[in-house]
């Protein structure tokens, strides 16, 4: 009775959701999946399901069959998007195979789940998506929650072929400062792009002519959803960002930038890459221009 309830009212909150948005759409709705919909039995069984959270919250309770993924092993092992057999090896291991469709959530506004759709991305997965609403909105929902040990995959076999124009490097960015080939979109706080927050780096500031848009206001923090189409459009309309036009992102080491790679093209972009090394690199290096942009005023 209790999940049935849970059920029932997140389907009026997708519906109120939908009439507030009457008339939006995402250009992309296929790479969200919502937490009703994957409880359907015909509709799980289609996905390889990954939770990105620690291990701990993952061991107490997780989406039925869910496998832990561990984002920030990840985060390290990437490194320059080179070693194709050991990504083959450790993305197969989690049980996705050429064909398989793959959902991912995490309880970091999708800072990890995020990451690691966007390593699957760029290492041939062609169908990952995101849980809209993460752990939170499957909780909300009501929804079943699996405890106890969890059953480990079943190892399937997976040939990574990487995707090199999802990867933006510093060569490139560099030249692009000289040609304008590239929108450069900065996903970090906004005290990080001002050199306010220098964090452990040699420098701080930001890359010079790039756009900033703070990752988290993609977000409905409370939720755990994506931002509505034309709030979405608004931000990135506010900050001067086309989607038309060919773009790099970056944070700090890829995490929150690929969160901004996934945002944009939910909207629709279609030429958005990671430069995944970031400002660990960027603002370490010597051969990199640096610009302090001024703090932006707050509206009264």
């Amino acid at each position: 009775m209790r999940t049935s309830l849970g059920i029932l009212l997140s389907l009026m909150v997708i519906l109120g959701e939908q009439v507030a948005s009457a008339g939006e759409a995402y250009a992309r709705p296929d790479l969200l999946v919502e937490p009703v919909t994957l409880s359907r039995p015909r509709v799980v069984k289609e996905f390889v399901i990954l939770d990105a959270r620690k291990r701990g919250p993952y061991d107490e309770g997780r989406i039925p069959g869910a496998a832990w993924v561990d984002a920030a092993v990840w985060a390290k092992a990437f490194k320059d998007g080179k070693d194709a057999a050991g990504w083959s090896a450790r993305i197969g291991g989690l049980g996705i195979g050429s064909d398989s469709k793959v959902v991912i959530y995490d309880d970091t506004s999708f800072k990890d789940a995020a990451r690691v759709w966007w390593i699957l991305k760029y290492w041939g997965v062609q169908d990952a998506r995101l849980l809209n609403g993460n752990w939170t909105g499957w909780k909300k929902a009501g929804l079943r929650i699996e405890t106890g040990k969890p059953k480990g995959p079943t190892p399937a076999k997976f040939t990574a072929k990487p995707l090199s124009e999802r990867l933006s490097t510093k060569k490139r960015l560099l030249a692009s400062l000289q040609d304008k080939g590239l929108q450069i979109v900065d996903a970090r706080s906004e005290r990080e792009f001002c050199g306010i927050d220098k964090e452990k780096n040699k420098r701080a500031g930001a890359i010079p002519g790039a756009k900033h848009l703070d990752w988290i206001d993609l977000i409905d923090k409370p939720t755990q959803r994506f931002k509505s189409p034309g709030q979405l459009r608004k931000l990135f309309q506010d900050a001067g960002i086309d989607l038309a036009r060919p773009t790099a992102t970056h944070c700090q080491s890829g995490g929150r930038s690929s969160v901004m790679v996934f945002g944009m093209e939910l909207l629709g972009a279609k030429a958005v890459s990671n430069y995944y090394a970031s400002w660990a690199e960027w603002g370490n290096a010597d051969d990199t221009p640096i610009v302090v942009p001024p703090k932006a005023k707050k509206s009264p």
